[in-house]
């Protein structure tokens, strides 16, 4: 994987909910630790497009989308579970 690949990743959330809110955080430090300057991401409120749920098949939240590099990955929670989510992401390889 190249250092300087762009990372693109999708919040699912549905309001701004405690667990929704602490999902966020928790991503945006993973990024910042992990991959400093080199991700976007987008927070898609299903409260607001709700169609997008059925769409996209989003069954829990908060749901985060690797939507690339590809292929695509979501991981299920409020991403507290930091060694987790960096093995679902495929930043650091299974133990």
């Amino acid at each position: 994987m190249s250092r300087a690949e762009q990372w693109r990743l999708r919040l699912y959330v549905a309001g701004q909910t405690p667990r929704s809110l602490l999902a966020f955080a928790n991503l945006r430090r993973i990024c910042e630790e992990h991959l400093a300057g080199r991700y976007q991401i987008e927070i898609i409120d299903l409260q607001a497009q709700p169609e997008l749920a059925r769409e996209e098949q989003i069954l829990a939240i908060p749901t985060l989308e690797r939507a690339l590099p590809e292929p695509v990955r979501r991981i299920i929670g409020d991403l507290s579970h930091t060694e987790r989510v960096l093995v679902g992401l495929d930043l650091v390889a299974r133990t």
